[in-house]
């Protein structure tokens, strides 16, 4: 058999061994500009049909070696999402190629909001899965994470509420197909919001870890998030566009402008722990990608370069820094949160998987200062290159 270029990584769906042919068909992943991939096929054909058969037993045989890749999902589609499409472009893009690699999906079609997060957290029998899939936009992802962050933490006695507790990882991965507004999860980790590519990255079992941040009020545990946590300017937006939700993507262009006018700002106080190890500097402009050296450091409270002693925790706690002043955004951001209108992002060097988050404070300004810094996120300019702009 004639080898595969290098550059093309192969998947293939099991054959039928009974089937007579001297023809072996094979299915890849061809990776095309702007981070898409797409299924391609290739034919070798075979002296005899028992060399034929010969090969795809042995294919068959090292495909079934290959623990990453799913072999059965559970797949959440939000139809009302983004355009609501989100059901049309499962079965007509997603579902094929899920067949093809001979990957079994059970398909729930979510009916209202937090359909899916309770349906994790209290009914889905999870040992049956490889995986779980949701077919929406950023706010069904996080759905799927609450409710399966929570299960896990149910299922091993860990208490949310204790901000200090040492959550257990989850054992089943989460895919993304994309079909909401901005999918900024999706483009922030795959690097587009193609559905196409998304389906063929959950195919051949590639997996990105990410930090998981936890928000706590007192000893009340409010919610996680992955992406994005902000107070002021973007926290006002969203809280003012889901009371538009009727006009789909819109709504986000509508309630920007809404709050943009009205200018508003809070005074307050924010402190933060600084990195110690200096990985990941917000201004170094060091992209995270798959395999990113920085996110491979991983941190673990069993390493023993962090295990501190009494004099290292005290030391510690002194480092914490303090900052008051009037803000119109306050925001924390545990992921470059890129999408199609901000390609670099808000903070374009944030890393998925290092253990901290990037925190962007932008002071009172004027109009026309903070204007521009808004404008900043839809170019390739330095994204807090701006003196109103604070970056830790």
């Amino acid at each position: 058999m004639t080898a595969l270029p290098q550059s093309v990584e192969t998947w293939l769906q099991r054959y039928d061994d009974s089937a007579p042919t001297r023809c072996l068909p094979l299915s890849y992943v061809r990776r095309t500009r702007q981070h898409q991939w797409r299924c391609s096929d290739v034919s070798f054909h075979c002296a005899s049909q028992a060399l034929c058969q010969q090969w795809i037993q042995v294919i068959n045989e090292q495909l079934s070696l290959l623990t990453n890749r799913p072999k059965r999902l559970l797949v959440y589609i939000n139809p009302y999402g983004g355009k609501q499409q989100g059901k049309r472009i499962y079965e007509q893009k997603v579902a094929p190629l899920f067949r093809r690699a001979c990957i079994s999906a059970d398909v729930i079609v979510t009916e209202c909001a937090n359909h899916a997060r309770d349906h994790l957290k209290t009914e889905a029998n999870l040992d049956k899965y490889d995986g779980v899939v949701c077919v929406g936009g950023d706010g069904m992802f996080s759905e799927i994470v609450h409710g399966l962050v929570t299960r896990t933490q149910t299922d091993h006695g860990v208490d949310q509420s204790r901000a200090d507790a040492e959550l257990v990882p989850c054992s089943l991965r989460i895919g993304i197909i994309p079909a909401g507004s901005t999918d900024c999860i999706c483009f922030g980790t795959v690097g587009t919001n193609d559905p196409v590519t998304s389906a063929l990255h959950i195919i051949v079992g590639d997996s990105q870890p990410m930090d998981v941040c936890s928000v706590h009020h007192g000893d009340v545990f409010l919610r996680y998030s992955v992406s994005l946590l902000g107070y002021g300017f973007y926290g006002d937006v969203l809280t003012d566009s889901e009371r538009k939700r009727w006009l789909g993507p819109a709504r986000y262009d509508l309630s920007g402008v809404k709050t943009f006018l009205s200018h508003n700002y809070y005074e307050g106080t924010v402190s933060y722990l600084p990195t110690a190890d200096g990985l990941g500097n917000p201004r170094d402009k060091v992209q995270c990608r798959s395999g990113c050296h920085i996110c491979q450091h991983k941190h673990s409270s069993k390493d023993k370069q962090w295990e501190m002693s009494e004099e290292e925790e005290k030391s510690d706690k002194d480092r914490w820094s303090t900052i008051h002043g009037k803000f119109i955004a306050i925001n924390a951001a545990s992921m470059s949160c890129a999408c199609p209108r901000s390609p670099k992002g808000l903070s374009p060097s944030a890393h998925l998987a290092d253990g901290t988050t990037d925190l962007i404070l932008v002071r009172k300004c004027s109009r026309l200062d903070f204007f521009r810094h808004l404008l900043r996120h839809t170019n390739k300019d330095d994204q807090v290159g701006r003196k109103e702009v604070a970056v830790t």
